[in-house]
Parts: C-alpha cells; structure tokens; sequence
C-alpha cells in the first residue's frame, strides 16, 4: 500500500474526496477540514494500492491540487486491514510489478544531481579499482563496481528518454560527462606519483594481470552481461526490489574500465587503454539500451492502464473529464487544471 497526504485548496477537496471514496483501490480515507495552514486548507489522508498509486495521483493533478497544495506519499510496509485487502484484491495486476512513476522520477532526479559527494564517490571508487589493477585483486575490483555511483545518471537518462525530459537528459549527460573524465586523470594522476616513488609493485605490466585482465578485453560477454545488468537495475528502480541494485552494481565493468583507462595510460600501455575505453563504452551503452527499452515497455503498460481508468464513472462524479483528454497529465509536466474543464 502507498499512505497519500493531501493538501487540499478551497475548491479542490470536495472532487479529490470525491475521487478517493469512489475508488475501489483507496481505503481509510480521513479527512481533517481546515487543518492546513502553510498552504491553507484541508489535509486528507488516504491508502492506495501500489498498482493505482499513480493512477489516482495523475487524478489528483488534474483537480490542480499541487498548483495550490501538495501531494505527499509514502510507502507502508505492513498493515493489517481487511479494507485495504479490498483494495488491493480491486486493483489490477500485482504489487510487486507496478511502478510508481512519481517515485520514479524523484529518484531519478535525486541520483543525477552532479554534486561532490557523486564527485568524491566516482573518484574514490576509480582510486580502489587502480589498487585493485596493481594488486590484480577481483574483490577490489568488487568493491570498486559497489561504490561507483553511475548508475544513477544511467538511470536517470533513461528515464529521460522515455518520458521526453530534456532537463533531466542534459543533467544525466553532464554527470556522467563529468564525473567519468575526472575520476580518469584523477587516476592517471595518482597512478604517475604512485609510479614515481616506487610504489608500484615491481614487475606490473598493464598487459599481464590475469585475474582482472577481462577489464580491458571486451567481447560478446560483456555486452550480454551489461545488457543484462541494465533491465535488471531498471526493474528494481521500478519495483518495490531494490535490494536487486547492489547485485547489478557488482555485474558491470564501468567503474574498473575507466579506472583502467586512466593506469594504462599513465603508464603509457596505449593498446590497453583503448581496450579499457571500449570496454567503457560497450557496458554504457548496453546499460542504457536495455534501460530504455524496459522503462518504454512499462511506459506502455501504464498508459493503456491510465486509458481504461480515464472511462472510470468515479472521475466523473469528481468532475474530472471522460475518455481521452487532450489535457491528461504527463510525468514532468505542468498538472492541468480540471476545474477549468467544467
């Protein structure tokens, strides 16, 4: 179940009420007239099934509800109501499939923010995969793909993408632009010093380290895996699985690759390099190949859903339009204002 906090304007919580009590898959309805101040007006409190959550959320935007209040969820672990069973036996489909697109999106948002934590984060993660080259050491290399944050402007352009962002394209793209190119001469960088007093272990050839030789040796496997790695990240961004993310992280290359980019040219092994940025590149574009075409596919099944809701009498008893609406909401939109519509 998602719990919904509503701030509703004068005008706009008689529909919204409307709405949520004519609903079969909202339960435990509450309403507290007058309670808000800062926006002022009335809170309702509300239960939604995971499947309807952005369903009932694309409603409440059309009454223009955030133009003049806000909307608020959360998500609920447990509870223990027959009403909300009911509710959830109402909506169509299973819990654990649906996406939340406004979930989504904010998170989506939050993880291509190009901050110094997501800077600190791309170049410590670079550091300890270089280690992990020197020492040619798997479990470094793992550690390394853990703390990498590029998953998420991954993600994020995804998303991008299939909702038509630009914004948020051009914001993934320079995390991304960014932060790979620094965490590299950031390498190089350490990796010339390291090399300079010696601290390099002696005899290490950027060629010969075999148990972490397939960082820079591309071929059909690593596409598969990114590609693989990629719908499984965009599944459990999408879902209520995310603890499936960490496994993803530890399946692709990038991180060590572009570490990799950067002690092999410091120590001028230009064939590796090459072999390294190719590697970079394959696992890129696969992640975000297969991320594209997952969230498009749910896309589609979440639109055909928003469709037969549109036909839903309990939208009109809240004076929301029937059938298709030239005015229906778009995730990163602005809300269109129903009120208008009457």
């Amino acid at each position: 179940m998602v719990h919904l906090r509503i701030v509703a304007p004068e005008g706009a919580a008689e529909p919204a009420l409307e709405l949520l009590q004519g609903s079969g898959s909202v339960s435990n309805v509450i309403v507290l007239e007058g309670a808000a101040r800062k926006p002022a007006g009335d809170v309702i409190l509300c239960d939604v099934a995971r499947e309807d959550a952005s369903v009932i959320i694309d409603d409440l935007r059309e009454l223009g509800i955030p133009e003049h209040g806000s909307i608020a969820m959360e998500f609920v672990d447990t509870e223990i109501s027959d009403a909300a069973d009911q509710a959830v036996e109402h909506a169509q489909g299973l819990a654990s499939d649906a996406v939340i697109w406004e979930d989504v999106e904010r998170r989506s948002e939050e993880m291509t923010e190009l901050s110094l934590t997501f800077m600190a984060f791309m170049v410590l993660s670079m550091l300890i995969a270089a280690v992990g080259i020197f020492l040619d050491q798997p479990i470094l290399i793992v550690g390394a793909m853990v703390i990498g944050p590029e998953f998420g402007p991954l993600a994020g352009l995804c998303v991008a993408v299939v909702e038509k962002r630009p914004g948020l394209v051009r914001r993934s793209l320079l995390a991304l632009g960014l932060g790979f190119p620094i965490g590299i001469v950031v390498t190089v960088i350490v990796t010339v010093a390291l090399n300079g007093v010696g601290l390099v272990p002696d005899g290490f050839d950027p060629r010969e380290h075999p148990l972490t030789n397939f960082i820079s040796q591309p071929d059909f496997f690593s596409f598969f895996v990114a590609l693989i790695a990629g719908t499984v990240g965009v599944v459990s961004l999408t879902s209520a699985k995310s603890s499936a993310l960490v496994g993803v992280l530890i399946s692709v290359t990038t991180i060590p690759a572009a570490a990799n980019v950067g002690v092999a040219a410091a120590l001028e092994a230009w064939s590796v390099t090459g072999g390294a940025a190719a590697q970079l590149g394959i696992n890129l574009a696969a992640i975000v190949l297969a991320g594209v075409g997952v969230l498009y596919l749910q896309r589609r099944f979440y639109l055909r859903r928003r469709r037969r809701h549109r036909s839903d009498p309990v939208r009109e008893a809240a004076g929301l339009p029937m059938g298709r609406s030239p005015k229906s909401v778009v995730l990163g939109s602005p809300p269109s204002d129903a009120r208008t519509q009457r």
